[in-house]
């Protein structure tokens, strides 16, 4: 926690200290019109930094920093920009009230996050420990959770963000004590939560090119007017560059030059910086509105695209995810030899023993479309008169082969002749795949 407030309160208010203070000496600005764009160049984004990194190795303790820096620095630039409202609106800054209300803000989110968290988590425990749990309503609940947590927050006037990641922690601890007392809903919670989080994620990604184009075509009077917009982004995004290099310097981790380069050049901005550009339309005139806009938009491209270079300079290539995909085919390949293998002895007929091996070598994809079309149809075809026993020979002989699959898997893991992390991995689609034909709620067979 301490690391977290140093990065998302501490950090983000002395960066907004200096920016504002060097931005408005440099550009002739008022103090407030500048606080204003240094409040909304404040957030970070995971998202975007995820994307910038991508294909490079970066130390996990950095990873982890930036990260939780992005999911708690939005409630302190939300603070910053209020300020900065209501000095340009009322021509006075009130420090000890927005100190105050940041306080309020960050400290009431989190301890109202904690304590909503401890709620729903004992009356979830509650109902997956009784005979009234229903897997269904219990996994409608856990996505509405969020969203309960965030209006709430909102509605007393705490950070919503920062309850709801509050939360999210507390949910953590959870899940990792409670996983197997009902399992087929804690793995329906996580894929559901991959999903969603792979669909966010990427429309993040939709709305922020959407927005950048409609900018850069609806402001082209502003962009070809003058270069001050232009000079303004460089120089605040520079300002905040340096702030985070020094801040690293002294307080993230080794504290060594490159580490605090790392630091420094992670902090990825994003869609929420477009969002919180676009919240006060309506509470400054359209030409100071506009200019802020393209403004936020070069420091939004500049902390993409700057580190998509540096890094390719700071970071080593992600070899072991280069070459993991062909490492991974590999090992499928040879655990579906064997378990083709081991139908040999076994004593089946040639339809079973056909389709089991179409099955399993479906586990590397190398079945072709017109196989695919022919067992359809023999299935199709016959699945009515598929005896009790063929259907039973047909259990069997997966579960026999699936065993032989196993047994490879482990062997190399104990000789050490793959990593550990492609065997396990491999090892839980296998998993999955018996429960295909062992759970009688699949209904596969």
């Amino acid at each position: 926690m301490r690391s977290i407030m140093g990065v998302a309160v501490i950090l983000a208010i002395i960066s907004a200290i200096f920016a504002t203070v060097t931005a408005s000496w440099l550009f002739l600005m008022t103090s407030p019109i500048t606080l204003i764009i240094v409040a909304i160049a404040t957030p970070t984004d995971a998202t975007a930094f995820d994307a910038v990194v991508e294909g490079r190795k970066i130390a996990q303790p950095i990873r982890n920093i930036l990260k939780m820096e992005s999911l708690f620095n939005d409630a302190t630039g939300i603070i910053l920009l209020q300020a900065g409202i209501l000095w340009l609106t009322t021509g006075h800054l009130s420090f000890w009230q927005n100190t105050e209300a940041l306080f309020k803000s960050a400290v009431g989110g989190l301890a109202l996050g904690a304590i909503l968290a401890f709620i729903v988590m004992a009356f979830r425990q509650y109902f997956v420990r009784s005979t009234n749990n229903v897997i269904s309503s219990q996994t409608l609940f856990y996505i509405l959770t969020p969203f309960l947590i965030y209006f709430l927050a909102e509605k007393v006037e705490v950070s919503g963000i920062i309850a709801v990641v509050t939360a999210g922690l507390v949910h953590n601890s959870e899940a990792n004590r409670s996983r197997f007392s009902s399992p087929r809903q804690m793995h329906l919670g996580i894929q559901l939560i991959n999903l969603m989080t792979e669909i966010l994620n990427s429309a993040v990604f939709v709305i922020l090119g959407i927005s950048l184009e409609r900018i850069l075509v609806s402001q082209s009077q502003i962009l070809f007017g003058s270069l001050v917009w232009l000079i303004v982004g460089v120089v605040v995004y520079g300002l905040l560059l340096i702030c985070r290099y020094l801040y690293a310097r002294l307080f993230i981790s080794d504290r060594r030059r490159k580490t605090a380069w790392l630091f420094s050049l992670g902090g990825v901005h994003g869609t929420v910086k477009l969002a919180m550009t676009f919240s006060i339309g309506s509470q400054i005139n359209p030409q100071l509105f506009n200019f802020i806009i393209v403004v936020e938009t070069v420091v939004i491209i500049l902390s993409m695209l700057v580190p998509t270079i540096l890094f390719k300079q700071l970071l080593l290539i992600d070899g072991d995810a280069e070459i993991r995909a062909t490492e991974l085919a590999r090992i499928r390949h040879d655990m579906v030899t064997v378990g083709v293998k081991s139908l040999e002895t076994m004593t089946l007929s040639q339809t079973v023993k056909s389709s089991v091996i179409y099955d399993l070598q479906d586990q590397v994809r190398k079945n072709t479309l017109g196989s695919f079309f022919e067992q359809w149809h023999t299935f199709t075809a016959n699945k009515a008169g598929m005896t009790s026993l063929q259907s039973v020979d047909q259990r069997h002989a997966l579960m026999h082969a699936f065993d032989a699959e196993r047994g490879y898997l482990s062997q190399l893991e104990r000789a050490h002749l793959a990593s550990a992390d492609d065997v396990y991995e491999i090892y839980s689609e296998l998993l999955l795949a018996e429960s295909l034909v062992l759970d009688p709620r699949n209904q596969m067979l």
